[in-house]
C-alpha cells in the first residue's frame, strides 16, 4: 500500500509558494506526499537554491528556443525519470497546452493571487493581478488554488481564502499580505488534499 505521492513543484523565479510548501513538508504535515523534484523553467531560479537547500532534486527545462511541444517533452522527461503523480506549479510562468494538462488530468495544481473568477485568465498573473484589483475597488481579494486545464486559471477550484483590502494599500503591500494570509496557507493543505484523495483512490 502506497503511503505518499510524488510529487514535482514546477517554478520560474524566487520560489516563495515552494518554500511554503517546502516548510509544510519540514513540519510533517505533508503526510500525503512527497516532494521528489523542483523543475525551473529558467537557469538561476531562486528557487533551485530553495529546493538544494532542503535536499530535493532541481533540475531545468528551458523554454528558450524551444517549440512549445519540444519544451514540454523535456518537462515530461524530467517527471517521468522521477515516477512524479502530482505537478504544483508554484509561481510557474509558462502556459501548458491541452495535451499536457489533458496527460495529467486533475493532476496539475495552480495558486492564483486572486479569488477566481475576479482578476483571472490571460494576462492576469503577479503584481497585475492586485493593481486591477485595486484599480477596480473591490474590497475583498485573496487567493485561489485549482486544477489546471487548457483555459488559464480555468481549472476546477479546490481551496479559496479571502484577504480584506485595507486603505492606503499598494499593489505590492497587497501581494504580500495575500501571499502570507492566503497562498502560502492554502496551496500545502491543497497539495496534502489532493494527495490524500489520489492515495485514497489508489489503495
Amino acid at each position: 500500500m502506497k503511503k505518499q505521492v510524488n510529487v514535482a513543484v514546477l517554478v520560474s523565479g524566487g520560489g516563495t509558494n515552494l518554500q511554503a510548501l517546502i516548510d509544510f513538508e519540514k513540519a510533517k504535515k505533508l503526510k500525503s506526499g512527497k516532494i521528489v523534484k523542483v523543475i525551473s523553467n529558467k537557469v538561476g531560479a531562486y528557487a533551485l537554491e530553495r529546493a538544494k537547500n532542503a535536499g530535493i532534486e532541481g533540475a531545468v527545462v528551458e523554454k528558450k528556443g524551444k517549440t512549445q511541444a519540444e519544451f514540454e517533452q523535456g518537462l515530461i522527461f524530467e517527471l517521468e525519470k522521477c515516477s512524479a503523480e502530482i505537478i504544483v506549479l508554484a509561481g510557474f510562468m509558462s502556459i501548458l497546452s491541452k495535451d499536457f494538462t489533458d496527460r495529467y488530468k486533475d493532476r496539475i495544481i495552480n495558486v492564483h493571487p486572486s479569488l477566481i473568477p475576479s482578476f483571472c485568465g490571460e494576462g492576469f498573473y503577479g503584481l497585475k493581478v492586485h493593481e486591477k484589483a485595486l484599480e477596480y475597488g473591490v474590497k475583498v481579494t485573496g487567493a485561489t488554488v485549482h486544477f489546471v486545464n487548457e483555459i488559464p486559471d480555468g481549472g476546477k477550484i479546490i481551496m479559496q481564502k479571502a484577504v480584506s483590502i485595507k486603505g492606503g494599500d499598494t499593489p505590492e503591500r497587497l501581494q504580500k499580505r495575500v501571499m502570507e494570509q492566503a497562498e502560502w496557507k492554502i496551496l500545502p493543505l491543497s497539495l496534502e488534499k489532493v494527495c490524500k484523495e489520489l492515495l485514497k483512490n489508489k489503495n
